[in-house]
């Protein structure tokens, strides 16, 4: 593994802030945040990773903080590591080496939020507890995951295809080329992503479908995934006592209970 850890310290995670009323309140930039650390090292570059996910590499040895995409959905904690690497490694993607922390029987879904879709839609998700059929009466989701949860997020008038976009908004903070998913919307204007964590589910196979509702009610075609199979983490035993010890055989049998 060329991740270096040691000699990285004081990593910090800063709000962005795009604008500041008279009054001192300040409106927050959408899905980014600053990212400063120090470091005792030489001569490496620095790579920043979010919930696993490689998000930027430093522009030269001496760079020490960086603005790196967050997840839309924030009802979890958002997990921000800080790396060295060197120069020959600066442009790798190390996300596979990771050890993913362990999740205690929860499922992770990402979804492309595309610009096509409108203002106020929102986004709920069902899924089958383990019985094959998938129950649409009653959502997974505590509330409707918000889209667009800022405007300024959405492109606007003559930004994306002339006519189809939203009178008024521009695309100042929407998702550009090369920053989102690439490939995922029209060139120019990338698609982002959304992540969504389950409350933690019981052992077993179970299947999950995504519906978008707009602003208006109406819904769009349900998108189910594949069957995933989910592992809760091990209870940790409630007492553990000493049952027997055989000295010639050198055997210890323990009791849990």
């Amino acid at each position: 593994m060329s991740l270096i850890s040691n000699g990285i310290n004081s990593i910090r995670a800063f709000a962005l802030l795009c604008g500041i009323w008279a009054d001192g309140r300040a409106v927050e930039a959408p899905r980014t945040a600053l990212v400063r650390w120090q470091s005792v090292l030489s001569d490496v570059y620095y790579q920043v990773y979010v919930n696993g996910k490689y998000a930027g590499t430093s522009r030269d040895t001496q760079q020490r903080r960086m603005v790196v995409p967050l997840p839309i959905c924030m009802d979890y904690p958002v997990r921000i590591e800080v790396f060295a690497v060197e120069a020959q490694d600066a442009d790798v993607d190390f996300s596979d080496e990771l050890v993913a922390p362990a999740d205690s029987g929860r499922v992770r879904i990402s979804m492309l939020r595309s610009q096509e879709l409108p203002p106020g839609a929102t986004a709920q998700i069902y899924f089958d507890n383990g019985t094959g059929q998938i129950d649409y009466e009653n959502p997974l989701t505590d509330s409707p995951i918000e889209l667009w949860s800022a405007w300024q997020d959405k492109a606007g008038f003559a930004m994306t295809r002339f006519g189809l976009s939203d009178f008024g908004y521009d695309s100042a903070a929407a998702i550009g080329f090369g920053r989102g998913s690439f490939g995922g919307d029209m060139f120019g204007l990338d698609a982002d992503t959304i992540e969504w964590i389950s409350p933690p589910l019981q052992a077993g196979i179970h299947k999950f479908a995504v519906v978008v509702t707009d602003a208006k009610g109406n819904q769009s075609s349900v998108s189910e995934t594949e069957p995933i199979t989910v592992t809760p983490a091990a209870e940790p035993a409630g007492r553990l006592e000493v049952y027997s010890f055989d000295k010639q055989t050198n055997e210890l049998v323990l009791k849990i209970t």
